[in-house]
C-alpha cells in the first residue's frame, strides 16, 4: 500500500512529480511478494513447529526436578494449630454408691512449630545427583529436537522446490509434445509424414497430461508439508540458483574425524549418557534403603486445656535435638527395588551402546552421500550437456528426414529426465550436508544460511 504523500503527489503535485508518483505506486501494485527463503523457513519452524514446541515444554518441565530434588535437603519448617469443643459425659458412684452423672464442657487448643534439617540421608543426596542428569537429559533431547529441525525443515523445503522442478519440466515437455503434434499432423496432410508418426505423439502427449497432473498433486502435497512445519502458506519459493551453488566435500575429509566429533557433540549420545547417571544415582537411592538416616529438629508446642482434669492449664514446651533412624527389616523391598535399578542401569547402558554404532552406520551414509553425491552432480551435469546435443541433432535429422519426430520426442524426454536428476542430486547433496551436521553436534543454522546463499 503506498504512503498517502505519494497519493497526494499523483493526483495534486506537477506534472513531473505526478507521473513519477503514478510510476511508484503502479510498481508497488505490480512487484510480487519476497519469496520464502530456507533461512526464513527455518526460524518460522522454530517459532511454529509444534514437535519443538513440545520439546521445549517438556524441557521445562523437567528443570524443575532440580529444585525439587534441592528443597529435600533444606530446612523444613512446619506449623500446626488447632482448637476443639469438648462436650464430657461422666457417671461415677457417689459415697451412697449411687450413680452420678455430670455434664462437663470446656475449649482445648494447641499450636506446634517445627523445624527439621537432614543431616545424613543419603537418599536425598542420591536424588539430587539424579535430578541433574535428568535436566542434563532434557536440555540434549531439546538440543536434539532443535538441530533435527534443521533437516526436517530443508527437507520439506527440497521435496517442495523439486515438486515444482519437475511440474515445470513436464510442463516443457507437454509444450514440445504439442508443437511435435501439430508438425506431425501437417506433415501427414501434406503427404510427407505417417499416421502412425501423429498415433504416436499424440499417444505420447496423453502420457505426459497424466504425469503433469500427478506433479501437481505432489507439489500441493510438498507444500502443505512445509506449511505444517512453518504454520503458514509458503506462496513462493526461492529456488535453487546452480551458479551460486558450490558443492564441496565436507571438512575435515576424514570420516573418523566426523565420528570422533560425533562422540562428542551429538546431542543424543549426551542425552543417552545423561540418563545413564540417572540409572546410576536410582540404585544409590534404592541401596539407600538399608541405611541410617539422622535429622537435627527444633520444636515449640503451646497447648491449652488438653484434657478434663486439667482444664484450665496452659503448656508451652520448647525442644532441640536430633532423630535417628536405622531400618531393619522392609520384607525384600529394598533388594528388589536394588535389582530393579540395576536391571534399569543395564538397559540404558546398552541402549547408549546400540545408538553409538547407529550413529557410526548414519554419519558413514550422510559422509557417502555427500562425497559421491557431489561426483553424481558433475556427471549428471555432463549428462545434461550430452542431452541438449542430442536433442539439436534429432531435431536437425528430423528436418533432414532421417529421424523421425518420436525420435525427437525420445532426445527430449532424455534430456528432461536428466535435468530432473540433476535438480534431485543437487538437493540431496545439500541435505546429506544438514543431516552430517546434526548427527556431529555441529551448528546447523550457519549451515542453512551458507546453503541460502545459493538461493535466488
Amino acid at each position: 500500500m503506498p504512503s498517502p504523500s505519494l497519493q497526494t503527489l499523483a493526483v495534486r503535485g506537477p506534472r513531473w512529480l505526478r507521473l513519477g508518483a503514478a510510476a511508484l505506486i503502479a510498481c508497488a501494485a505490480l512487484s510480487p511478494a519476497a519469496a520464502l527463503d530456507l533461512t526464513e523457513a527455518y526460524r518460522l519452524a522454530l517459532d511454529n513447529d509444534a514437535t519443538v514446541r513440545a520439546a521445549r515444554a517438556a524441557a521445562d518441565a523437567q528443570r524443575e526436578r532440580l529444585p525439587q530434588a534441592r528443597a529435600q535437603l533444606l530446612p523444613n519448617i512446619g506449623a500446626s494449630a488447632g482448637r476443639a469443643h469438648n462436650d464430657l459425659t461422666r457417671t461415677q458412684a457417689n459415697i451412697l454408691g449411687q450413680p452420678v452423672t455430670s455434664d462437663e464442657r470446656y475449649y482445648s487448643k494447641n499450636a506446634s512449630l517445627t523445624l527439621r534439617q537432614p543431616l545424613y540421608r543419603p537418599a536425598l543426596w542420591a536424588a539430587l545427583e539424579q535430578a541433574r542428569a535428568v535436566v542434563a537429559d532434557a536440555d540434549a533431547t531439546l538440543q536434539a529436537e532443535l538441530d533435527n529441525l534443521g533437516p526436517r525443515v530443508a527437507s520439506a523445503y527440497f521435496e517442495a522446490l523439486y515438486a515444482h522442478d519437475q511440474l515445470a519440466l513436464v510442463r516443457e515437455q507437454v509444450r514440445v509434445a504439442h508443437i511435435q503434434l501439430d508438425a506431425a499432423v501437417k506433415a501427414w496432410q501434406a503427404g510427407t509424414g505417417t499416421r502412425t508418426d501423429v498415433d504416436e505423439v499424440q499417444a505420447r502427449l496423453d502420457l505426459l497430461r497424466a504425469d503433469e497432473l500427478r506433479a501437481r498433486q505432489q507439489l500441493d502435497f510438498t507444500r502443505h508439508g512445509l506449511r505444517a512445519l512453518i504454520d503458514r502458506e509458503p506462496d513462493a519459493l526461492a529456488a535453487l540458483d546452480p551458479q551460486r551453488l558450490v558443492l564441496s566435500p565436507p571438512q575435515p575429509l576424514d570420516l573418523d574425524a566426523w565420528l570422533a566429533k560425533a562422540e562428542q557433540g551429538n546431542p543424543t549420545l549426551q542425552a543417552l549418557r545423561a540418563r545413564v547417571q540417572v540409572a546410576e544415582q536410582e540404585v544409590r537411592r534404592a541401596q539407600a534403603g538399608h541405611l541410617p538416616t539422622l535429622d537435627a529438629y527444633a520444636q515449640v508446642t503451646h497447648s491449652a486445656s488438653e484434657n478434663v482434669t486439667t482444664p484450665s492449664s496452659r503448656y508451652t514446651n520448647r525442644s532441640v535435638g536430633v532423630q535417628f533412624n536405622l531400618p531393619l527389616y522392609a520384607g525384600g523391598a529394598v533388594d528388589s527395588a536394588t535389582r530393579q535399578a540395576l536391571a534399569e542401569l543395564t538397559r540404558a547402558q546398552e541402549t547408549l551402546q546400540a545408538t553409538r554404532r547407529d550413529l557410526g552406520v548414519r554419519l558413514h551414509r550422510e559422509y557417502r552421500a555427500i562425497t559421491e553425491g557431489i561426483e553424481r552432480v558433475r556427471a549428471l551435469e555432463r549428462a545434461v550437456a550430452a542431452a541438449e546435443l542430442a536433442v539439436t541433432s534429432n531435431q536437425r535429422s528430423w528436418a533432414a528426414g532421417t529421424r523421425t519426430v518420436l525420435d525427437v520426442l525420445n532426445a527430449q524426454q532424455q534430456r528432461q529426465t536428466a535435468l530432473r536428476d540433476l535438480a534431485q542430486a543437487r538437493y540431496e547433496v545439500l541435505l546429506a550436508r544438514l543431516r552430517l551436521w546434526a548427527l556431529a553436534g555441529e551448528s546447523v543454522e550457519e549451515e542453512i544460511e551458507r546453503i541460502n546463499a545459493a538461493l535466488r
